[in-house]
């Protein structure tokens, strides 16, 4: 059965949220990723979005977090504050699962803007709930297209910190949890080094070379020393997927979930 390099890095990206994880949601491709997940290897997965939703399960993807599909689907809905509150920062949410206009070897994610802060080239979306999610989630996995204008050296400015300066520098920080444990791409995955914390490829998708790779990657990547095959999609994953993006694209049209 055929996919896109879309479908398989959303396809990875679900698989990596276990089953019965409470997560944190950002709209777009972690949305996508993550009710995929709910929709074929974690039905308990509890998803939780920034305005309040707790346990929602949308037919369709939201174009935001204020998408009433998100509260009329949901376990119930509680207050944002009682959601960074008691949720976040009291240590309840298992995954934080973001997207990234930018993303350095370690993990830091730019949203907010490209180029100078002053004098940006791009103004992109803003920070939202990501900070937090980044800072407090137990974990955070990370999901976007792979390219140099993505992945850079340097980002142009820091929105949301991952390992930081890399090595012991997170906790030097004084950020609880991991921070990221995986950045899933379009070609393949990544996944931080013990002691050093710079994420290497531990995965390359099929049909993927280790040139391509390199090619869209603005550091000098490194490779893991056992490089996996990443699993093709199952015809189950695929129509899980294209059921999800047909309902979307019938109620929103094509963009949802494409961020």
């Amino acid at each position: 059965m055929s996919y896109s390099t879309s479908e398989m890095m959303t396809v990875a990206a679900a698989r990596r949220l276990r089953n019965g994880a409470v997560c944190f949601v950002g709209i777009g491709l972690p949305s996508k990723a993550a009710n995929l997940a709910r929709l074929t290897s974690s039905p308990d997965v509890v998803l939780i979005y920034e305005s309040g939703p707790i346990g929602a399960k949308p037919s369709v993807l939201p174009l935001s977090i204020g998408d009433g599909e998100l509260a009329e689907t949901a376990d119930t809905v509680v207050p944002t504050g009682e959601i960074f509150r008691y949720w976040l920062q009291g240590g309840r949410i298992d995954v934080g699962f973001l997207g990234a206009a930018q993303v350095d070897r370690f993990g830091n994610i730019n949203t907010t803007v490209v180029g100078d802060y002053h004098a940006p080239k791009t103004r992109l979306p803003g920070a939202g709930g990501a900070p937090e999610i980044a800072g407090s989630a137990k974990q955070v996995l990370i999901i976007l297209k792979q390219s140099t204008r993505a992945f850079v050296d340097k980002l142009d400015f820091v929105t949301s910190v991952g390992h930081g300066e890399g090595g012991d520098s997170r906790k030097r920080l004084g950020l609880p949890g991991e921070g990221p444990v995986g950045i899933i791409t379009d070609l393949c995955i990544m996944e931080p080094e013990p002691v050093t914390r710079e994420f290497v490829v531990t995965s390359i998708h099929p049909g993927v070379t280790r040139e391509q790779v390199v090619a869209a990657t603005g550091w000098a990547i490194r490779f893991a020393d056992q490089v996996q095959n990443t699993t093709t999609p199952t015809e189950n994953e695929l129509a899980a997927l294209r059921s999800l993006e047909a309902r979307t694209a019938a109620a929103h049209g094509q963009t949802a979930g494409e961020a």
